[in-house]
């Protein structure tokens, strides 16, 4: 028994640490964590008559790199002084970093614990044994940091031979040189190829998730190397990490990503993975492989992803959205330089308007500018419209080629996927031919797998008829497309147009526009793609003008009915003459009443200063049909503001004399000349045989 240790130490417990580093050692490394079982006999033939073991940090590294609950089990126990000596194998089992080699030291010098290995006793009050467990201390955190710095350098000249290989992005494989060469599976390179041929037409990583998903595309995932792929349903994470992974462009890359590592309010390490710009990788090798696109093809998914992501970088417009404000993102203003916002209003048609109000929610201050959309919106258009018109038929084109294609990628996936389906049901049915059908525990799950995957090849096959019927059934005809190209205002203003392709088609053209405002003009600079500027002022909207304005001649008609009809007479006239409202709608009496009250018009009276055709042919006594002859003669003054609507007539005019004199009196006979005869007249006598 050492000197060292007194009554008091051995009056309190002992506890015994022991610890590996990776699951691997705790697997294979048998005889070391026997040994370190085996200091408990040494501690007991030290005097220890109680020793506790702690050995919850199997398989953590004492590097300060991973959170060790043993270890804070330990030194919460040792500071309430409970704990006599600290025993381990190897001192360095305790910890591999000064932080929590100082921290224990300094626990055990308070309250008086002793530190135990295989061969000495030691104890911290005592300068030698503090100077000699201090120079352990930094042997084994440098001797840690020097195997660190070996196996970091082995592995930076493998990569800058472009041959490590930390983790294969799907749709690769290690081929037998170290080199990546391209998944033999066709279905996972069908599939990594859609992907990126989608995103260039859809524009945006989202999209691209919600045309999967309407399709029921699954993605591929592989775990490892030689792991066999599987399938699931896609994820927004998994369709941008392959787009943005230079991989796929035939590039060797290392170092994408960097550790940021923090103390958090309670003292623990918090470790934050950040992706780095592809230029500031580790390295990166071009043209190291085989890619499923070119890097000038990478560049521009690039550029456009990073112009869609507002959040993080406010680049680019951003990407397009259902809104109906078609410039949103595009504005910037020209007092402040600052992107404009878009707001809407309104319940049934939403009303977008722009306005430059950053610095009035940031700092208090005053708003720049603010204007409606409506006529912005229109002026723009007109321009788009007149650029894109003279390449329409071409574009109807390669879009009724770019639609034919999308349609055979679909149905080529689902055949790939009825291949794979089919290739899983015959290897069901080989594991369950190939086992004993005594065993019944074994054949019983055997034939389940083999049921699930035969109800998995029917699903999959239904699929693939109804694709190839609705292949079949929207069969694109490219004279038709082109005839639509002639016209591309109206194919614009279609209400079925999906107002997100619209705004994909301005930003093609359109980079951005400088937007300011005076009292009666709202002054655009548009600048297109290529250098070109053009310069528009817009008359700016007063308060309660809008696009659904009742045009002039339908106020004047309903000013007109009013005369001889109430609210729902009014309704009615215009709703059989099949005129709607500004809004497109049916007419009611409500919105009749609205619609006077906006343009001022009286309400009906009960003045008999007006009638209509019935009324006044009642008053003339006579019919309605000789009052009609009479109006068509010129006789009576009539008005009828709409198609289907009643005559209104002046009962004063009406029942003048001689207006109603000429209406009853008869139109003269007409006097025509009388027929002469003629010589070459032939005679309808019938001569008698």
């Amino acid at each position: 028994m050492s000197e060292k240790i007194c009554e008091r130490h051995v009056a309190r417990k002992a506890m015994l640490y022991i610890r590996q580093s990776t699951t691997q050692q705790v697997r294979h490394n048998e005889e070391s964590r026997r040994l370190q079982y085996a200091m408990k006999t040494r501690l007991s033939s030290l005097g220890f008559r109680e020793v506790e073991i702690v050995d919850e940090d199997l398989g953590k590294s004492a590097a300060g790199t991973v959170d060790r609950s043993g270890f804070r089990r330990l030194v919460s126990e040792v500071s309430l002084g409970n704990v006599g000596a600290v025993g381990a194998r190897e001192v360095s089992r305790l910890a591999r970093n000064s932080m929590d080699w100082q921290k224990l030291m300094e626990v055990c010098r308070y309250v008086d614990t002793l530190l135990v290995d295989h061969d000495a006793v030691y104890d911290v009050r005592q300068m030698n044994d503090r100077l000699l467990l201090g120079l352990k201390g930094n042997l084994n955190e440098y001797e840690l940091e020097l195997l660190r710095v070996r196996a970091q350098e082995a592995r930076m000249e493998k990569v800058r031979r472009g041959e490590f290989h930390s983790r294969i992005a799907v749709g690769f494989r290690k081929g037998v040189g170290g080199q990546l060469e391209k998944d033999p599976d066709a279905r996972v390179q069908q599939l990594i190829s859609i992907v990126f041929a989608k995103v260039l037409e859809l524009g945006s990583v989202r999209q691209v998730m919600l045309w999967m998903r309407e399709h029921e595309m699954e993605m591929p995932i592989s775990r490892g190397d030689r792991a066999e792929t599987i399938w699931k349903r896609v994820r927004y994470t998994w369709l941008y990490d392959v787009l943005t992974n230079p991989t796929y462009a035939g590039y060797y890359v290392y170092g994408r990503t960097k550790t940021v590592t923090k103390l958090n309010d309670e003292g623990r390490v918090e470790r934050r993975v950040v992706t780095k710009p592809r230029h500031e990788a580790t390295v990166l090798l071009p043209d190291r492989h085989e890619g499923y696109i070119d890097r000038e093809t990478f560049d521009r998914i690039q550029t456009m992803i990073t112009r869609n992501n507002q959040a993080r970088t406010g680049a680019g417009p951003g990407a397009a959205r259902v809104g109906q404000a078609l410039l949103a993102g595009l504005l910037r203003c020209r007092r402040c330089g600052q992107r404009l916002l878009v707001g809407y209003s309104g319940t049934t048609s939403r009303v977008s308007r722009y306005e430059c109000s950053r610095n009035n929610a940031d700092r208090g201050e005053p708003r720049c500018l603010s204007f409606s959309g409506l006529g912005v919106d229109e002026r723009v258009v007109e321009l788009v419209l007149q650029v894109v018109q003279p390449a329409a038929i071409e574009a109807s084109k390669k879009l009724a080629e770019g639609e034919t294609t999308a349609r055979d990628d679909v149905v080529a996936t689902i055949e790939l996927e009825v291949k794979a389906a089919r290739y899983a049901a015959e290897r069901a049915r080989r594991q369950y031919d190939a086992a004993e059908p005594e065993n019944r525990l074994v054949v019983d799950e055997l034939e389940r797998r083999w049921n699930s995957a035969l109800e998995r090849v029917a699903a999959v096959e239904v699929r693939l008829d109804e694709a190839r019927v609705a292949h079949e059934g929207r069969t694109v005809d490219a004279r038709s497309f082109a005839s639509l190209g002639v016209n591309v205002a109206r194919v614009w203003h279609d209400p079925a147009t999906d107002i997100r392709l619209k705004k994909r088609i301005i930003r093609a053209l359109v980079e951005e526009i400088i937007a300011d405002t005076t009292d009666a003009e709202t002054l655009l600079v548009v600048h297109w793609k290529g250098g070109v500027h053009t310069e528009l002022a817009v008359a700016r909207r007063r308060r309660g003008q809008n696009r659904n304005q009742a045009s002039t001649d339908l106020i004047e008609a309903v000013r007109q009915l009013i005369r001889v009809c109430d609210d729902d007479g009014v309704a009615r006239a215009l709703n059989a003459s099949e005129i709607r409202t500004p809004k497109n709608n049916v007419w009611t009496r409500t919105l009749v009443r609205s619609f006077r009250g906006t343009h001022e018009i009286p309400a009906p009276s009960n003045s008999s200063q007006w009638v209509t055709l019935a009324a006044a042919a009642e008053l003339a006594d006579v019919a309605e049909l000789t009052l009609k002859r009479a109006i068509a003669r010129g006789v009576v003054r009539a008005l009828r503001p709409v198609a289907r609507g009643p005559w209104i007539i002046s009962k004063e005019e009406l029942l003048h004399p001689d207006v109603l004199q000429r209406i009853t009196k008869k139109p003269r006979p007409r006097r025509d000349t009388p027929a002469a005869p003629n010589s070459e007249q032939l005679s309808l006598i019938i001569p008698r045989l």
